[in-house]
């Protein structure tokens, strides 16, 4: 079933995605060499629950933290642990939070240090198909539209789609219908109809699109071992064109 949200429901989703955005942002700052991704996690569990949420992610099928932070090869679902992180390496940082029955889903890969050009070009791209996505985010377009954009860009710029892993809708579930992937042919899939919230996520590789998950039953890996990153937004298709729900207000 696909879900058309009203105002009201739209503002309570709004208020879990931005508590999303500042805990990405606070995590960006913190983000250095020799910060283990087990200081990371309990660094935005405190701050969500202080902020008046709930970690989605812990204990969500058996989940055993509060966000996901994959390191270098690891896609998405990485487990915090001992991990330390090392000057030049890339961390995907995924958070979710409930408040009020309401679910908001970001991401970001997050530089340690300076790092190669060729990996800030990846993270560059992977958040510029991110974009492209969104902005076929529009009612009366189909979800291959928004599928079709980010591999459009990923391939463009020399990098392949993972396929095994796709975007959702989300509201009073962490994932509902429909199903974003990010790739396939436009004007294909459902047809998507103001009021849906939908949280888009690119996973881009610098090698194949191939993944496999680890014996932890988590943590997805490139099979290849080429570095990996993950931008994520969660979106409302409205009347007049895509909003981006998962940010901060600016002064």
């Amino acid at each position: 079933m696909v879900y058309l949200r009203d105002q009201g429901e739209i503002e309570k989703i709004r208020a879990a995605a931005k508590l999303v955005a500042r805990t990405l942002e606070m995590l960006a700052r913190e983000v250095k060499p020799g910060v283990t991704t087990a200081d990371l996690d309990r660094l935005a569990d405190a701050f969500i629950r202080e902020h008046g949420g709930r970690p989605a992610f812990r204990g969500y099928r058996g989940f055993p933290a509060s966000i996901c932070a994959s390191v270098n090869d690891e896609v998405v679902h990485g487990v915090p642990g001992r991990r330390v992180l090392r000057e030049g390496d890339i961390v995907g940082v995924d958070v979710g939070v409930e408040m009020e029955g309401y679910y908001g889903d970001a991401a970001r890969t997050l530089p340690v240090g300076a790092i190669a050009k060729t990996t800030a070009h990846l993270l560059d791209v992977t958040q510029e198909a991110l974009m492209e996505g969104i902005r076929r985010a529009q009612a009366g377009r189909r979800v291959g539209d928004v599928s079709n954009a980010i591999q459009t860009c990923a391939e463009r710029n020399g990098f392949s789609v993972v396929r095994a892993l796709v975007g959702h809708g989300i509201g009073r579930e962490m994932h509902e219908e429909p199903q974003v992937p990010n790739y396939g042919p436009p004007d294909r899939g459902p047809r998507l109809m103001a009021g849906q919230v939908l949280a888009i996520e690119p996973m881009l590789n610098m090698g194949g699109p191939e993944v496999v998950t680890q014996p932890d039953g988590w943590t997805v890996v490139t099979k290849d071992g080429g570095l990996s990153a993950h931008f994520e937004h969660t979106v409302v298709v409205g009347p007049n064109g895509p909003e981006v729900l998962s940010v901060v207000d600016r002064e």
